[in-house]
C-alpha cells in the first residue's frame, strides 16, 4: 500500500450530502459523507441496504437520477476537479477516460444485441481517435489483461453465451480500457460464485497494483473487505460512521454498528449439532438423475446431465446442506425433490412414499407436504396482494375456511417474528428481511413435512441474514421440520446445516456431517471451494467478542 499521507488523493469526497424527496423516512440519503481515495489503495465502502453506501458511488459519476436525488452540499474532486460542477458533456468526457464503474449484475449492464468486442469498442470510439486496427489491437490486449480465455473468440461472443464470471471480466475490461485513475466497483462479486468471486477479486488487485489505480469498492460482505481492504469505511442511515485501517476497524471496531455487522458475520466453524439418529427419514432420494436436451437452431443437440445419481437423506428435525457453485446440480435436485420439474430416473420417498413419477392428480395431494422458500422476497410475493391474502390462499385452496385459515395466519405471523396486524398490507410496505420472513410464513402455513429453503438469504444484508437463519433455525426447532437448505454460502451452511452434500457437475462429490466436512474435506473440489471463500482465514467472531468486551 503506498504512503497516501505523501500522495495527494485520486478521489476526494468532502462533507457530501444528498437530499431526498420529500415524504421519506429522512431528509438525506448521503450526509455529510467525507472519503478519500489514493493511487494504489482499496477503500472499502460498507453498510447494509439503505446506508448510502451505493448513493454516494452514483454521486461520484454523476449517474443519480435527476429530480430524485439531489447533490445540495460539499464536493467531490477527481484529481482536484469538482464533478459536482461539472456540466453533462464534461462528466461524459470524465466517465470512461478517468473514472470508471464496475456495476453488480452484468447482464443488465451490459447490451444482450451487441457482440462484446463491439461494447468495448463503442468505449474506444466515444473517448479515442484510435483507427479501426490499433482499436482492435487494444481490445484484445485488454481482455487478455482480464485474463478471459481467447481474447478474439470472446470479443465476437455474445453476453449469453458467457458465464457470469466471464461477463463479469468483460465489465471489468470495459471499465479498464481507458486505465481511469478511478475505479468503482459497486457489488460486483455478489451474485458470483466462491471460485469465481476469488478469480475476480484477485484480478482486480493485480490491476489496482500495476495500473496504480484507486478503487473504491462497496459491499456489504466483511469476508470481501477482509481479503482486499487496505482502508475501510462503514456507513449507517447516510452517513460514515467508522473509517480507518481495515485491520484496525476489522479487528479492533469501535462503533456499535460497526461491531453488530461484524458480529453477524457467519463463521466457518460448524455448530456441532449432534444428529438424531432415531428420528424418522423424512426425505430421501435414492439415485436420482435430470437430464435436459440441449441444442437449438443451428447447433448440435446434446444431453445435460444436471443431477447424476444422487442419493441423499433427511431426518425430522434436520437440516441437510446441499452446496455448490452455479450449474452443480443443487437447485435441480431441489426443483425435482418438490416436483417443479420430473425427475429423468430414481427415487424420490418423502416418508415412504415415492413421489418421483407421481402423476398430476397424485402431485396435487402431495404439493402442500413440501414448500419452498425461493431466493428473492421481491418476486416471490404478489404485489398487487395482500400479505395476508397470499398467506391464507394456499390453506384455502385445500378447503380450509376463510376464518381459520385467517387465525392461522395470525399466528404465523407471531411466529416469524413480524406484527399480525400487518396482514392488510402490501409486500412493498415491508423491508426485504421481513418479506423473507413473509414467504416463511406462508410456506408453513401449509403445515409442510419438508421445507425447503433454495438461496433463501443470500440476497439479504448480514444482519438480516443473521436474523432470518436464527429464525429458520428457531422454527426447526420448535415444529420438528425436516429442512433442505440450498446455498453456495459456506458460512451459512456451516451455522445451520447438520449434514452437507457438496454438488459438482451434477454429483455429490461428499456427504456427511458438517462437523466432519469443514473440519475435514476429503475431495480435492470441497477443498477447493473452501480455500476460495473470501476472508477464510479471518476469524470474525473472535474479533466480534474481542470489540464487544
Amino acid at each position: 500500500m503506498t504512503d497516501q499521507t505523501s500522495t495527494p488523493p485520486i478521489l476526494e469526497i468532502d462533507n457530501l450530502t444528498v437530499d431526498l424527496p420529500d415524504g421519506n423516512d429522512r431528509r438525506h440519503a448521503v450526509d455529510g459523507v467525507s472519503i478519500s481515495v489514493g493511487p494504489r489503495e482499496i477503500v472499502c465502502l460498507v453498510g447494509e441496504s439503505g446506508s448510502g453506501k451505493s448513493v454516494t458511488a452514483f454521486s461520484v459519476m454523476g449517474l443519480l437520477p435527476k429530480g430524485q436525488l439531489t447533490p445540495s452540499g460539499g464536493a467531490i474532486r477527481l484529481m482536484g476537479e469538482n464533478v459536482l460542477e461539472a456540466s453533462d458533456e464534461r462528466l461524459r468526457e470524465l466517465r470512461g477516460a478517468r473514472m470508471s464503474m464496475i456495476f453488480q449484475e452484468p447482464m443488465t449492464a451490459l447490451n444482450p444485441t451487441m457482440t462484446c468486442g463491439d461494447q468495448i469498442e463503442e468505449v474506444l470510439t466515444t473517448h479515442t481517435s484510435l483507427d479501426q486496427a490499433a482499436r482492435e489491437a487494444k481490445i484484445l490486449d485488454i481482455l487478455e489483461q482480464v485474463q478471459l480465455p481467447d481474447p478474439p473468440r470472446m470479443a465476437a461472443s455474445y453476453p449469453h453465451q458467457l458465464s457470469g464470471g466471464q461477463r463479469q471480466r468483460i465489465m471489468i475490461a470495459m471499465a479498464l480500457v481507458l486505465e481511469p485513475v478511478l475505479l468503482i466497483a459497486d457489488e460486483p462479486t455478489t451474485a458470483l460464485d466462491v471460485t469465481t468471486q476469488e478469480q475476480i477479486l484477485k484480478l482486480i488487485k493485480d490491476i489496482q497494483r500495476t495500473h496504480e489505480t484507486a478503487v473504491l469498492f462497496i459491499t456489504h460482505d466483511f469476508g470481501v473487505v477482509a481479503e482486499i481492504a487496505d482502508r475501510v469505511a462503514v456507513m449507517q442511515w447516510g452517513k460514515v460512521v467508522e473509517e480507518g485501517p481495515a485491520e484496525a476497524v476489522l479487528k479492533r471496531p469501535h462503533e456499535p454498528y460497526t461491531k453488530m455487522l461484524i458480529g453477524a458475520v457467519p463463521s466457518f466453524t460448524p455448530h456441532g449439532r449432534a444428529r438424531e439418529a432415531k428420528a424418522p427419514v423424512v426425505l430421501a432420494t435414492d439415485a436420482l438423475c435430470k437430464t435436459y436436451g440441449g441444442g437449438g437452431f443451428f447447433q448440435k443437440a446434446r444431453a445435460v446431465n444436471a443431477a447424476q445419481d444422487v442419493s441423499i437423506e433427511v431426518r425430522r428435525g434436520e437440516t441437510l446442506g446441499i452446496v455448490g457453485e452455479s450449474g452443480s446440480g443443487k437447485s435441480t435436485v431441489a426443483r425435482c425433490i418438490a416436483r417443479l420439474i420430473d425427475p429423468t430416473s430414481g427415487h424420490i420417498y418423502l416418508h415412504n412414499d415415492d413421489i418421483a413419477q407421481a402423476s398430476q392428480t397424485r402431485l396435487r395431494a402431495l404439493r402442500r407436504r413440501v414448500q419452498i422458500i425461493f431466493q428473492d422476497p421481491y418476486r416471490s410475493l404478489n404485489p398487487r396482494r395482500t400479505v395476508g391474502a397470499s398467506i391464507v390462499e394456499g390453506p384455502m385452496n385445500y378447503g380450509m375456511g376463510a376464518k381459520e385459515a385467517y387465525e392461522r395466519a395470525r399466528s404465523l405471523m407471531s411466529l416469524v417474528r413480524l406484527d399480525p396486524g400487518a396482514l392488510d398490507r402490501f409486500p412493498h410496505q415491508f423491508s426485504g428481511g421481513q418479506r423473507q420472513r413473509i414467504c416463511i410464513a406462508r410456506a408453513l402455513a401449509m403445515e409442510p413435512d419438508l421445507l425447503i429453503a433454495d438461496e433463501a438469504v443470500s440476497a439479504l444484508d448480514v444482519s438480516v441474514q443473521a436474523q432470518v437463519l436464527e429464525l429458520l433455525d428457531d422454527i426447526r426447532r420448535r415444529l420438528d421440520l425436516a429442512m433442505l437448505f440450498i446455498t453456495h454460502d459456506l458460512r451459512v451452511a456451516a451455522q445451520v446445516c447438520d449434514t452437507v452434500a457438496v454438488m459438482h457437475r451434477g454429483r455429490v462429490v461428499e456427504y456427511g456431517e458438517a462437523a466432519e466436512v469443514f473440519g475435514n474435506p476429503q475431495h480435492d473440489y470441497t477443498r477447493a471451494l473452501f480455500a476460495a471463500a473470501p476472508g477464510r482465514g479471518f476469524d470474525f467472531g473472535s474479533a466480534a467478542a474481542l470489540a464487544a468486551g
